[in-house]
């Protein structure tokens, strides 16, 4: 990997840690000024307000496509499902209306 495309991972993934996302199992890197985004994006942990995972990755791609120097980002993403409260919620809600 060449100085400039290690720069721009680095910027990269400085970028995708501002948004309220769990980018941990997230790989990023840049080769020639294409951005790839590959692996799993999930909720992140302990934020409690309502969060679309799709809108989010969309905002992401828009802001990485617009740094200087990307010429293209490809995004092979997984988003990850609800989260341990939000199952529990819903299998809750469920036994409540068999009852």
């Amino acid at each position: 990997m060449s100085i400039v495309d290690a720069s721009m991972t680095r910027d990269l993934r400085r970028e995708i840690a501002k948004h309220p996302v769990d980018s941990s199992r997230l790989e990023v890197h840049v080769t020639h000024g294409v951005a790839y985004l590959r692996g799993r994006l999930d909720k992140l942990r302990g934020y409690h307000e309502d969060l679309d995972l799709g809108e989010e990755l969309a905002r992401i791609i828009k802001v990485l496509r617009n740094k200087p120097g990307i010429r293209d980002v490809v995004c092979e993403v997984e988003l990850g499902g609800p989260t341990l409260r939000e199952r529990l919620a819903a299998e809750s809600g469920l036994r409540r209306r068999r009852q």
